[in-house]
Parts: C-alpha cells; structure tokens; sequence
C-alpha cells in the first residue's frame, strides 16, 4: 500500500504536501465561509448561494480558458522550478486575502479575484505537478503514487475542514486561516528545493514548436483507452466539484449546523474519500469496473443525501459518497498516465485537468442558482442525477468519436 514511499524524493514531496494540503482545506472552508458571512443579510440571516456559487466557478473558469496552454509549458520546461514559483505565487495570494481579512477591509470582491488568480496559477501548476509524479517513482509505482497523493489529499481534507470549523470560532473569524495556509506552504517549497536531481526520472523537455496543442488533442481523440476515462472524468467532476458548496449549504441551510457542524460535514465526506484512496493504492491495476462503479456510486449516493431526513444520516451517506468519488479520480488519473508517452503527459494531464476542473463554471453557478431557487436540497439531487446521465454519455461519445477517427484509417488503408 506505501510502497512509493520508499523513493526519497516521494517521501518528502509527500510529507511537504500533507502539511500544505492541510493549509489548503483550511482556506477552502474558510473561503466558503467567508463568502457567506460577506453576503449575509442586514440581520445576520442567511449568504448568498449564488455568491458562493460564482466563488467556486471563479477558481475553476481560467483552467477552462487556459488549462491546455499549462499542460503545454509543462512539457517544454522543467517541472521543479514551476512547482516552485507556483506554491510561491499561492502564498502570497493566502497571506494577502488574510491581512485583509483580519483588518475588516474584506469585501466579497477581494474573494473573488483571489479565487480567479488561484485558479489562473492552477492552469499551470497541477498539470505539471500531475505530470512530475512518475518523473519521482517511474511507471511501475505510478498507480500505488496517484493514489497515496489521493490518501494524502483525503486525509487533509478529513482534518482541515474539522480544524477550520475550530479554528473561526475559536480565533474569532477566517482571517487567520488564510495566515496559517500561507505558512503551510512552505513545506512543498522546501520539500522542492531539497529534493535529489541525480535520483529523478527527468523526461526531456519537448522543444518549441507550432502546433504541439493540436498534437495534444488528436494524441486523445486517437485513443479510446484516454478518451474514455478523460470523458467520464469531465462529466462526473461538472458536478462533484462544487460538491463542498453543497455541503455547505446543505449543513448551514437545511439542517442548520454551525460553523464546527459544517466541517464535520466536510470531514466525514473526506473519511470516505480517504478510505476510498487507500483501497486504490492496495491495487496493483485500476480497471475500467472500477472506474464505472465509482462513478455510478457517486451519482447513487448524492442522490441518497439530498434525500436525507435528518443529519445524522446526511453524515453517514457523505462516507460512501466520498468512497466513490475518490475511486474514481484515482482510477481515470492512473488509467490515463500510464497510457501516455513521456513526452506527451503534460499536455495530456493539461487536458485531463481541463476535463477534471473546466466544468465547475458550468455545474457551480447552476447548482448555486438551483438551489436559492428550490433549496439545497434539490440542487444536489439534480447534480447525483445528472452524473448519471453524464457516465452513460461518456460511453456514447467515446464510441462515436472512436468511430468517427477509424473511418479516415480505414479510407486511408
């Protein structure tokens, strides 16, 4: 199961990402909160759905835009130096939203624009550190790395939302979260810079040239065993993206909880996400099975909590919704990496993140909106059912494309 942690450049890529992923989370829940108490009403009731909506789909819209130019520059210069500048740059933007915070000039604005240069740093950054990976344990430990990163992701998201909860009550407000996320960072940077450049797998960087994002897209559309998961991926994340928001929502609005209530509701999403990453790293292979009875289970399971009676059973329904979701990122990530060739992985992983993250604008603002218009409750049984209907068209156009592609093969033959 912890078998790539025997790689010291893993090892302390790992341990600097658990500290930094709990900073992460930490300003995660704090930024939902934070838009919600800037958008309360004049007596203190309710946020804005919407504004919380359009906070989410912000972070997310430049790797709609740009995402593909990132996977681009992650194939034509070293990934360690951008990682850096990257965490660097995220700091910044943490430490900057937190001293507004703490000195009462915050406005929801501010969120705003922090939420879109986050997402702009994004385009460039997780394409490269998805594609770095295999450059610190090879191929063979790809999968059992992919999914240890999941663990690790999981398990900061099963204590950053808990200890943000904490943490604003205790300390008075958000502000200070920001500040601590801003420290956290500095536990990747160091873990970057002291890494061992003789003991990476260095993939050569791919020259200057025109063209080389077309090259990318027709490297996927020609093969089915990408195409497939990237397809199945963006449909089902359209909507587990914003599926925090509607934790939120569902906490705060339907069932009343405070801010502590609201991050257990998170962690407990989060426990199940992270068994979820652990079962995926006893793998030795993720299949397509797996990959199909995530993504059905996810939709099964959001459609089961936007029904729950009561919050006891809300909580309990979020582990199983975490179990599945978390199997499938695991299993579309694996699956699609090993089927790509070295030089091709940044653009392909550009195109996955772009999949993976590109359809939050679309799912954010209609779940936000549909849920001031019918309540939460009715926002994230919509979103269950239309993964559903998302995992049967993947299947679909995956098909038809596949077809489309082998009749110019054919004529040609």
């Amino acid at each position: 199961m912890f078998r790539s942690l025997k790689v010291r450049n893993y090892r302390m890529f790992a341990a600097g990402g658990a500290v930094s992923n709990v900073g992460t989370w930490l300003q995660r829940t704090a930024q939902d909160w934070l838009v919600l108490d800037l958008t309360k009403g004049p007596h203190g009731a309710g946020g804005s759905a919407a504004a919380l909506g359009l906070a989410t789909a912000l972070q997310f819209l430049p790797m709609l835009l740009f995402g593909l130019f990132g996977g681009v520059l992650a194939d034509r210069y070293p990934k360690r130096p951008i990682l850096i500048a990257a965490q660097s740059m995220m700091a910044v933007l943490a430490l900057t939203i937190g001293v507004l915070t703490m000195t009462g000039t915050a406005q929801v604005w501010h969120v705003f624009v922090m939420a879109f240069l986050l997402g702009m740093i994004s385009c460039v950054e997780v394409p490269t550190r998805q594609a770095f990976v295999v450059e610190m344990v090879g191929r063979q430990d790809l999968p059992n790395a992919i999914a240890l990163n999941s663990s690790i992701f999981n398990l900061a998201r099963v204590v950053g939302p808990a200890l943000a909860g904490i943490l604003i009550s205790v300390l008075g407000g958000t502000g200070p979260i920001f500040l601590i996320n801003a420290l956290t960072f500095g536990a990747v940077i160091s873990s970057l810079i002291f890494m061992r450049r003789s003991e990476l797998n260095l993939s050569e960087p791919v020259p200057r040239a025109k063209g080389q994002l077309r090259e990318g897209l027709r490297y996927v559309l020609g093969r089915q065993e990408l195409l497939m998961p990237i397809l199945l991926i963006g449909f089902v994340s359209m909507f587990s993206q914003s599926f925090s928001m509607s934790i939120a929502l569902m906490a705060r609005e339907v069932f009343g909880a405070g801010a502590s209530s609201f991050g257990l509701a998170s962690s407990m999403f989060a426990v199940g996400a992270l068994g979820g990453a652990l079962l995926a790293a006893r793998r030795a292979r993720l299949s397509r099975k797996v990959l199909f009875s995530g993504a059905i289970g996810f939709g099964l399971f959001q459609v089961l909590t936007g029904l729950a009676p009561f919050y006891p059973v809300y909580l309990l329904l979020l582990v199983p919704t975490g179990v599945a979701l978390i199997t499938i990122n695991t299993a579309a990530n694996a699956s699609v990496q090993i089927a790509t060739s070295p030089e091709m992985r940044g653009r392909v992983m550009g195109i996955y993140m772009l999949v993976f993250t590109g359809g939050a604008p679309v799912g954010a603002p209609l779940i936000g909106w549909l849920s001031e218009l019918g309540g939460p409750r009715a926002g994230v049984l919509l979103s269950g059912v239309l993964v559903l209907v998302g995992t049967g068209l993947a299947v679909l156009v995956t098909k038809l494309i596949g077809n489309r592609m082998a009749r110019p093969a054919l004529a040609m033959a």
